[in-house]
Order: structure tokens, then C-alpha cells, then sequence
């Protein structure tokens, strides 16, 4: 099954970039309402795990806070497999905002 990957770096430290991305989901659900649809993450200590359905295809992953960056990965539905460079680019652009 083809993956998604991001990583981006921040210099935050952990507690005040997971303060910064806690508001992930509700991020996703208020700028992405009319493609996003079933929104549900639950956070174990520094990782949340998410899922969603976008635009008809189920997307889930794993959103990593660490002292230096965020990660975010996950399984890619074979259809959104030709878009995985465009997903990886929106999702970095996402972070970057939420960390800067």
C-alpha cells in the first residue's frame, strides 16, 4: 500500500510544537469543511493519531511531536497514490504555518 511522509523541523521544543499543532483536527474540519468529512484523532502522550474522510477517501496516519520536528505518516488508498507529492506539499505547508 503505498504512504505519505512529512517531516518538518521547528524550534519550539516539544511542549510548545504540540501546543501549536493540538488544534490539528480542528484546523482540518473549519479550512477544509466542505472535502472533510468523520474527523477523529486521540493523542498518546506525544503522537496523535488521526483519521478522516477526504473527498470520498479514507485517510488516516500519525502525527509525531518531537524536540526538533513534527512527523506526520501514513498509508496512502491506491487512488491517492498519484496525488501523494501534491498531499505530502499541502500537508508541510499546513505544518509550517502551525509552527512558524
Amino acid at each position: 500500500m503505498p504512504s505519505y511522509s512529512v517531516s518538518v523541523p521547528h524550534e519550539l521544543g516539544q511542549s510548545a510544537a504540540r501546543a501549536r499543532v493540538e488544534q490539528f483536527l480542528d484546523a482540518v474540519q473549519r479550512d477544509y469543511a466542505e472535502q472533510v468529512r468523520d474527523v477523529s484523532g486521540e493523542w498518546q502522550e506525544n503522537q496523535l493519531h488521526f483519521r478522516f474522510t477526504a473527498t470520498g477517501l479514507n485517510i488516516s496516519g500519525v502525527l509525531n511531536v518531537e524536540e526538533q520536528a513534527v512527523a506526520v505518516s501514513g498509508p496512502l488508498p491506491l487512488v491517492a497514490a498519484f496525488f501523494r507529492g501534491k498531499i505530502e506539499q499541502q500537508i508541510r505547508d499546513e505544518l509550517k504555518k502551525l509552527l512558524s
